[in-house]
This record gives C-alpha cells, sequence and structure tokens, in this order.
C-alpha cells in the first residue's frame, strides 16, 4: 500500500503520471475526502492533507482492514473531478460510497470505539 497518494488517484481517474495540469483540482479534492474521513475516525487524529505526490497511503493509513480507503477515496475525488454523465451511474457511485463508508466504520468502532454518551452510575442519577 505504499504508492503514491497523487499518483494512484490520478491513474484510476485516466491521467497519466507525467500530466501535472490537473494535480492542484485532484489535490484539492483528495484533501476535502481526507477531511470527511477525519470527521468519520478515520486517518491521523489531527487531520491530514496532501500536497504534491509525496504523501503514500501508508502515511495515512497503515491498517489492512482499512484498504477500501483507497476506493473510497477515489470514488469520492471521481464524482467530484470527473461526475459520470448519467444518473444510475451516478447513484451506483454513491451507493459504493455509502457502503464502503458504513464498513470502515465498523472497522474502526471495533477497534477504537467510545461510548458518545455514557450512561450515568446509579448514584449519580437524579430524579
Amino acid at each position: 500500500m505504499a504508492q503514491s497518494i497523487l499518483t494512484s488517484v490520478k491513474k484510476v481517474l485516466g491521467i497519466a503520471e507525467e500530466d501535472t495540469s490537473f494535480d492542484m483540482d485532484i489535490v484539492l479534492h483528495i484533501n476535502s475526502v481526507f477531511a470527511i474521513l477525519n470527521q468519520v475516525g478515520i486517518g491521523p487524529e489531527d487531520g491530514f492533507v496532501i500536497e504534491d505526490a509525496d504523501p503514500t497511503w501508508d502515511d495515512f493509513v497503515t491498517d489492512v482492514k482499512m484498504a477500501s480507503v483507497q476506493t473510497y477515496v477515489y470514488l469520492r475525488v471521481r464524482l467530484l473531478f470527473d461526475p459520470p454523465t448519467t444518473s444510475f451511474v451516478i447513484d451506483s457511485f454513491k451507493r459504493q460510497i455509502d457502503e464502503i463508508e458504513w464498513r470502515l466504520n465498523v472497522v474502526r468502532e471495533g477497534e477504537s470505539w467510545v461510548d458518545p454518551d455514557p450512561a450515568p452510575i446509579a448514584s449519580e442519577q437524579y430524579w
């Protein structure tokens, strides 16, 4: 999983590694997706951004159970950068995004779940 994030996203978008004409746009969208992932608890706690082709997937996440992050980033970037022209393909992408996001949450919660509203101890309840 030690591939360049930018290079691998460009590859699945059908853009040659040497073509840098869209790098600024793609980096912007990748960073937006990383912000979304951070909000659901995926990736480094302090957030993560890229500026060029140097950061790798291993810099973002090392757990092999989170490998679908790459597909998630691609699908979200594709919808932002070059959305499909038909609504049924867009809907298909959205369903895939929702499923991957749910599955990533399941993995994250299985490893680092914190009760957001722990029930008060019986002696602390005021009736």
